[in-house]
Parts: C-alpha cells; sequence; structure tokens
C-alpha cells in the first residue's frame, strides 16, 4: 500500500467522489452530490515529487498551481451556467513545503494563485465547502481550504488548524509540548484541538462520530449529508464574502477585539 493510498484526504476523496484520473499531487474529479455535480478536490502525497520537501501532503509550487487549475477548471465550465457547481475542498495538509529552490522559484505566487482561485469561485457564486480530515496547517491551509464559505471538520484525533506544529511552537516559543498545550486551556488561538478552533467561530460544523482513518459506510453518508446541508446555507445565505465568520455567537465572544478592530477600520476607510 502506497503512502498517498494511507493519506486521510486520500482516502476521504475515495470515499465520497471515487476514484481519481488526476495525478499527484493534486486530486480533482467531479462526482455526484446532493443530487448535482460537484468538484472535489484534495492533496496528497507525492513520493516522485521532483522538490524533495514536497514528497508528503503539503502545498508546494506544483501543489499551489495545481489546485489554482481544478479550481478555475470547474469556473470555466460553469461560465455560462446559472447554477454554479459546489467545490469541496478535502483538507488534509500538513504545511507548505518551504525551502530554498521553492522560495526562489516563487512558492509564494504558487500559494497565492490558489488563494485567489478559491476566492474567485466563492464570489463567481460557487459554493465552497472546506471538509478536514487531517491537519490544516499553516500557509497549506490558507492555499486550500480556507477561502470556504463554510467550514467543517471532522472531530477527530489527527485533525488541526494551526499555524505550526506543536514541537516548533513550543521551541519558537521557549515552551515544553505539555506547557504549550496547558496554555491553549486558557488562550484559545493557542490550542490545537478542533473545539477550540470552533469557538473562534470559524468552523461552521465540528462532525463527531466518524472514525477519520476508517469510516464505514453510515458514516460516510453522515460526512455527505453535512457537505449537502453547507452548501445549502451557503446558498441560501447569498452573499459570497466571508462576513458570517464574524456573526456567530462564539465569535462576538472569543473575537471581540478583531470585530472591533475591523469596525473602527471600516468607519475611518468610509470616513476619507
Amino acid at each position: 500500500m502506497s503512502d498517498t493510498t494511507l493519506s486521510r484526504g486520500a482516502l476521504w476523496f475515495h470515499a465520497l467522489a471515487g476514484d481519481s484520473s488526476s495525478r499527484p499531487p493534486v486530486w480533482s474529479s467531479d462526482a455526484t452530490l446532493g443530487g448535482e455535480t460537484a468538484r472535489f478536490i484534495t492533496v496528497v502525497p507525492d513520493p516522485a515529487n521532483r522538490f524533495p520537501r514536497a514528497t508528503d501532503n503539503v502545498v508546494g509550487l506544483e501543489q499551489g498551481w495545481q489546485l489554482a487549475r481544478a479550481v478555475r477548471d470547474a469556473i470555466a465550465r460553469d461560465a455560462a451556467s446559472a447554477t454554479r457547481r459546489p467545490i469541496v475542498a478535502i483538507v488534509d495538509v500538513k504545511s507548505q513545503a518551504y525551502g530554498y529552490r521553492e522560495e526562489m522559484l516563487g512558492i509564494h505566487l504558487a500559494c497565492a494563485a490558489a488563494v485567489d482561485a478559491y476566492a474567485s469561485a466563492r464570489e463567481a457564486g460557487h459554493p465552497v465547502i472546506a471538509l478536514i480530515v487531517g491537519p490544516a496547517m499553516s500557509g497549506a491551509f490558507l492555499a486550500h481550504g480556507y477561502q470556504a464559505n463554510r467550514i467543517v471538520a471532522l472531530d477527530a484525533p489527527g485533525t488541526m488548524v494551526h499555524a505550526m506544529g506543536k514541537e516548533a511552537a513550543a521551541r519558537v516559543t521557549r515552551r515544553t509540548v505539555e506547557a504549550l498545550d496547558e496554555l491553549g486551556e486558557t488562550i484559545v488561538p493557542m490550542s490545537y484541538s478542533m473545539a477550540s478552533f470552533a469557538k473562534l467561530g470559524l468552523l461552521d460544523q465540528l462532525i463527531g462520530g466518524v472514525d477519520a482513518d476508517a469510516p464505514d459506510s453510515a458514516q460516510i453518508e453522515r460526512v455527505r449529508q453535512v457537505l449537502i446541508e453547507q452548501i445549502r446555507s451557503a446558498r441560501d445565505d447569498g452573499r459570497r464574502n466571508l462576513a458570517h465568520r464574524l456573526e456567530s455567537d462564539a465569535a462576538r465572544t472569543n473575537r471581540a477585539a478583531s470585530i472591533e478592530v475591523r469596525r473602527r477600520l471600516a468607519e475611518q476607510w468610509d470616513a476619507v
């Protein structure tokens, strides 16, 4: 069994979209979801990648450009259609693939292209849903998933959203991993648990009771129904921006300062 087969992104892609005709490091395919065609996209390990830092399920140069191409293709196919297909980003990305060569060849441009593609899809009327099934780390998550209308996640070991891994964060803050975990219990953004991430108002649904590594048919169907509901929610909302992330009770409680900063910035901007 290959490393690609073992990744959660690959597993859930197969579960929701079937087999992919795409090659690593990015899989993209259309499949039926709730009676309509949806575009599923995920990043998978690529042991043969020519960039040594990009052989795992990370977002590097090729991943960024290929993500952008997969999303842009969906936009182009529906350009003349009144109904735009949903785009489901299956998120299982450990990091961005930084290295000297990647920096010199413009990894920031590749990742920005993916961000721009997802944002353009959302603004064009495609309901974009991010399904977090593994780690969603740092710039990799910004490039693949964070621009979604709705973000949902499995409440399972191994799913997390953060700027960096625990070991790296411990080194930067000069703390032990155990001390970092304790800090996360009182400072929400420092926590590595999905439940804490949800308290920031950034997560639309936390899906419990699902085996992330070996889901049965009932669990897969449950996740499918969540995606269908979130697509409907995004369409019913009508807005194509991300304003709803600041409107929940959780966001008002734990992101009050951010909301106030945004309010004052808007007030000053509109006054000019």
